[in-house]
Formats: C-alpha cells, sequence, structure tokens
C-alpha cells in the first residue's frame, strides 16, 4: 500500500511540473523605438508602430521621440553611452541626416554590438559623418530616393524566418530608396517602381528589406515606411514585427501573442529656435541670386517638397533636392542679364559632397 502511494505521488508531481512549464508565459521582450526628425508624421507613426507590434507580439515597446522637424533632431538619450541598457531590441525610425557628432554615432554603433537593432525608413538617410560607419552597421548604403508612387514588393528569399508564408504586395505611394552599395547584407525583398521621366516611363528597382549578421548583434531594417497609410498596413506591421523578433531570436510562436500591459512613452518638447533677424539689403550691387525675378531656375529632376528654387533662397533649412540618386543629374541657374561670377558655394546636404560639373554660358 504504501509503494502504491509513492508511485502515485511521484506521477501527480510529474504532472503538475510539465504544466506550469507549459502555462510560463515567455520573457517580455523590451524594445525601445525612437523617432523623429525631418519629413515624418512621427506623432502619429511612433503611435502606429508601437500599438502595432503590441498588438502583434509580446513585446512592450517603450517610444522615445521628439517633435523637431530639423535634419539634426534633440535626441538627448545618445549622449550616454549606456543609453540602450535593459533593452533586447531598439527600433531607430529617426530621419537625422545632419546629426553628426562622431561621438554620439561611436554611441550609437557601439550599443548595437550586443543590443539588435530594427532600422526604418529614414534610418537609412541618417548620421552622415563623413564615414562609411553608420552604413556598415546596416548593411547597405542609400544616398536618395525616387518620387512618391506605388512599389511593387516582392519577397526574394521566402524561406528566411522573417518572410517565410509572406505574400508579395504593392504599396500606396511610397518612396523607393536607392541602393548605392550593398556591403554585408542579406536582402530579403526588392521592390519596383515604375515613374515617368520626361514622357518616357522607367522602372527603378532596390533592395527594400534585408538583414544584417556582421556588425555584432542583429540588425533588421527596410526602406519602406514614409506615409502613415504604408506604416498602418497589416502586412508592413507584421514584416517589422518578425524582424524585430528575429533580431532578438524570439521568432517563435510562444511570441507571437499581443502584448496587454503598458508601455514608457518620452516625448522631447522640440526647442524653440530664436528668430531670423531681418536680412539688410545693399544699396548697390544687390546680388542677383537674392532677387528671384531676376533668376530663372530649373532642374533635371525634383522631389516633392524641394524644388529648384531652394537652393538659392539663403535658408539653410531648405534644399533642392533631385528624384533619385541616378546620375547625372543638373541645376541651371538663368539670368536675365549677363553677371561676372568669381565664386561659387555649395552647401551639401549632410557632410559629404558628390562629384560635379559648372559651366557657363551665354546662350543656354
Amino acid at each position: 500500500m504504501r509503494m502504491l502511494i509513492f508511485t502515485l505521488f511521484l506521477l501527480a508531481g510529474s504532472t503538475f511540473i510539465a504544466e506550469k512549464i507549459h502555462a510560463e508565459d515567455p520573457k517580455l521582450v523590451k524594445a525601445l523605438l525612437i523617432a523623429g526628425g525631418c519629413c515624418h508624421d512621427y506623432a502619429k507613426q511612433q503611435e502606429i508602430l508601437s500599438k502595432g507590434i503590441m498588438g502583434k507580439a509580446f513585446v512592450q515597446v517603450d517610444v522615445y521621440w521628439t517633435d523637431d522637424k530639423t535634419t539634426s533632431p534633440d535626441l538627448p538619450l545618445y549622449k550616454d553611452a549606456n543609453w540602450a541598457e535593459g533593452y533586447d531590441v531598439i527600433i531607430h525610425d529617426e530621419c537625422a541626416a545632419n546629426i553628426t557628432d562622431k561621438e554620439i554615432v561611436a554611441n550609437i554603433i557601439n550599443a548595437h554590438k550586443k543590443v539588435p537593432a530594427v532600422n526604418l525608413h529614414c534610418a537609412m538617410h541618417c548620421y552622415r559623418t563623413g564615414t562609411d560607419d553608420w552604413f556598415k552597421f546596416l548593411g547597405l548604403q542609400s544616398s536618395g530616393h525616387g518620387p512618391q508612387k506605388p512599389i511593387a514588393i516582392s519577397y526574394v528569399e521566402k524561406e528566411h524566418p522573417i518572410t517565410k508564408g509572406l505574400e508579395d504586395w504593392v504599396t500606396v505611394n511610397e518612396e523607393l530608396y536607392n541602393n548605392l552599395k550593398l556591403i554585408e547584407c542579406k536582402p530579403l525583398a526588392r521592390g519596383k517602381q515604375t515613374v515617368d521621366r520626361k514622357g518616357v516611363q522607367v522602372t527603378d528597382e532596390s533592395v527594400v528589406a534585408w538583414t544584417n549578421e556582421t556588425q555584432g548583434a542583429r540588425s533588421f531594417s527596410t526602406t519602406i515606411g514614409h506615409n502613415n497609410e504604408t506604416v498602418a498596413d497589416d502586412r508592413y506591421i507584421t514584416l517589422v514585427t518578425r524582424g524585430l523578433l528575429w533580431s532578438c531570436d524570439k521568432l517563435k510562436p510562444e511570441y507571437m501573442t499581443p502584448y496587454k500591459g503598458e508601455n514608457k512613452v518620452t516625448f522631447i518638447k522640440a526647442k524653440e529656435k530664436p528668430a531670423k533677424p531681418p536680412k539688410p539689403v545693399p544699396e548697390k550691387n544687390v546680388s542677383a541670386l537674392k532677387q528671384p525675378a531676376k533668376v530663372i531656375v530649373t532642374a533635371s529632376s525634383v522631389q516633392d517638397g524641394h524644388p529648384p528654387f531652394e537652393a538659392i533662397d539663403e535658408d539653410s533649412q531648405t534644399r533642392w533636392c533631385a528624384d533619385g540618386g541616378r546620375y547625372p543629374q543638373w541645376i541651371q541657374f538663368e539670368f536675365k542679364e549677363p553677371k561676372v561670377a568669381k565664386l561659387l558655394q555649395i552647401v551639401w546636404e549632410g557632410q559629404h559632397a558628390y562629384q560635379f560639373q559648372l559651366s557657363g554660358s551665354n546662350d543656354g
């Protein structure tokens, strides 16, 4: 009788332990989403992304964002070398081409030697210090994009854990980032975009999603995600969520369940900039470049929101931008009367220059 009781005790104990292990929740993944800077609706997108990811996976997505809309948004956390401590993965969704402090950029990259990363859209155009450090971290270098037109996305690595089972799709109007250089990335998806160039239909193609496992911790990146409608698309949220979980080695069924807890949101208010004093206009020898009526500016192509005349409006926050990274591109200034030019000064976007040729003519 004692032997029977002892045997029943073991069986009951074994069943209890097995049930406890099975019912135990997976360890919560803690992610930090960083957003802010130029050219995007980060006020809405940080919310769309954080709620979208938490609605699909057991991930707490804390948010650190600013409404600073410049190309050098104020993101104080990067001044601390241990800024990523306590997080399992970082989501970069900032647009900060003119944050060029090498110490700050080193802090970001060094953190990702141990902490995985997800890089979205304009993160590919950030931190241009004049070196390839940021692009090596990404695994791909992009220098520009085309106009906003639909992009046909096709998954070229269909058996990769991130993309397995995902179907090709077509976005709403989006920006197709060029591929200036593939460094050490593994392409997962390519995008095709058909645009009209001077009456001719041209199709551009680029890698739009990839992974990189050569710089320390894993990273997943996608250049898609300019407009709110795209960011809110279930196909986009699914891709980003799977990329995030893969980067943490958590792309497993037990993590594909919604997180119902709270997240932390840190908001950095943009600093008010002092008003620019009016520029004095000399009575004589007024520069033709300060008189729009006396110069006609045309260009080979134009990116939405960056018209040719902004190249000479004397505002450092505006610029002319071509609609993509193909070559050659040109901008032309036509004066109503002959001018003598003794000096040409170009202020490039970011801290890198492109090759260029300067020519003049009396007859166009």
